[in-house]
């Protein structure tokens, strides 16, 4: 036995051969990242893992680390919180909150989204903190980025505020941006609100920094962040059809250079590459030699509907191709993984999905054995190939 490939059908053979090659995108951003999360396909990356200030860009952690707390009960979204006087003090963007205030999680969560207040990510990690303190929040902070393969992050605050040996990789805010879509849609539409007036304290403040949800290009989200040491940056993320990116960028020199440039780039994303469907779940796509079974062959497809992104421009082969360890030995259980699809697009790389068995295939009687038997010493005498079956 060995390595085999089996012959793809015509209509994936012909849905494949509409593939591109994509131009290359050029920021102004210091350090980027952009991918598609439907296909999992990082489309363009410049820096993508060096450690920078991160600002409020930061925020997101804290936010994940509450929605983990309300997921497992430790916080409920109407519970009210104290509010500190380390919370208090904070300056730059803020709830405007003081210690007589007794805020609820709901609200430090939208005050945190829209207001991107440095006082409501701070009463929110002293009350997740396992000592009650900011401190010790970002300690959790850094543990926990570690479970998630963030290898690039190393958190001082809750906030971004400026402190020594606060860094991220806008590869880590991706993923991180990723997770919070898909693992916690239930509290995603909070960074689609453009404006959050917090008992009125401040008019002017109420309105959300992200420059995109206003263009009607499908943006929801996530979070912009600044210093002076940062530059500005933002985590942003777009769905337009059946398609969602996520794009994140930093040390870009104004706020109207952050507005332009995150908009050159979702627009970039959508408009050069093209989602193609290569499978349908369920639908076989081949069929693979079986050996020593009641039956030949066995169908084979895909456990999901299989997608693929290709650039636009210029047409250069796509290629797919189908590979098991075969013949497949019986007894094969439908719904058994039994061999891999493999898609490259030139100038992405390549993407591996799981095939699977579609029927059962018992083991075969007496006579399939005598037959294969046969079989195997006819082309051991001939070298000539012979069916198996």
């Amino acid at each position: 036995m060995g390595i085999r490939a089996a012959t793809l059908i015509a209509a994936l053979s012909s849905a494949i051969c509409m593939s591109f090659a994509a131009q290359a995108f050029e920021t102004s951003a210091k350090s980027a990242i952009v991918l598609d999360l439907g296909t999992d396909l990082t489309l363009m990356e410049k820096n993508a893992d060096m450690a920078l200030p991160p600002a409020s860009m930061s925020k997101l952690m804290t936010l994940n680390m509450t929605f983990e707390a309300l997921e497992d009960g430790r916080l409920s979204l109407d519970q009210r919180l104290p509010v500190s006087e380390a919370a208090q003090a904070y300056g730059g963007s803020t709830m405007f909150l003081n210690t007589r205030d007794r805020v609820s999680v709901e609200d430090l969560i939208r005050g945190v989204i829209v207001l991107s207040g440095n006082d409501s990510s701070a009463v929110l990690a002293e009350a997740i903190s396992p000592d009650g303190t900011e401190r010790g929040f970002a300690q959790m902070m850094n543990e926990r980025a570690k479970d998630l393969g963030m290898t690039n992050s190393t958190f001082a605050n809750s906030n971004g505020w400026p402190a020594a040996g606060q860094r991220m990789s806008m590869r880590d805010l991706a993923l991180l941006a990723k997770r919070l879509i898909t693992v916690f849609p239930q509290y995603y539409g909070y960074f689609a609100e453009t404006e959050f007036a917090f008992d009125n304290r401040a008019p002017d403040n109420r309105f959300n920094r992200n420059p995109l949800l206003k263009l009607n290009i499908g943006a929801d989200g996530l979070k912009t962040g600044h210093t002076s040491e940062a530059g500005y940056g933002l985590v942003g993320s777009a769905k337009q059809g059946t398609r969602r990116i996520v794009f994140v960028m930093s040390g870009l020199g104004t706020q109207q250079d952050r507005a332009s440039e995150s908009e050159r780039i979702a627009n970039w994303a959508f408009r050069q590459f093209a989602e193609q469907q290569l499978a349908e779940q369920g639908v076989i796509m081949a069929e693979a030699e079986v050996w020593m079974g009641t039956a030949a062959k066995v169908g084979l497809a895909a456990t999901e509907d299989i997608k693929v992104l290709v650039p636009v421009l210029k047409k250069d082969g796509v290629t797919a191709k189908i590979t098991y360890q075969g013949p497949l030995e019986a007894p094969i259980k439908a719904g058994d993984k039994v061999a891999e699809l493999i898609v490259n697009v030139p100038g992405i790389g390549d993407a591996t999905h799981d095939l699977v068995a579609t029927e059962t295939i018992n083991s075969g009687g007496f006579m399939v054995r005598v037959r294969t038997a046969a079989t195997v010493l006819f082309r051991q005498l001939t070298g000539q190939a012979a069916t198996l079956f």
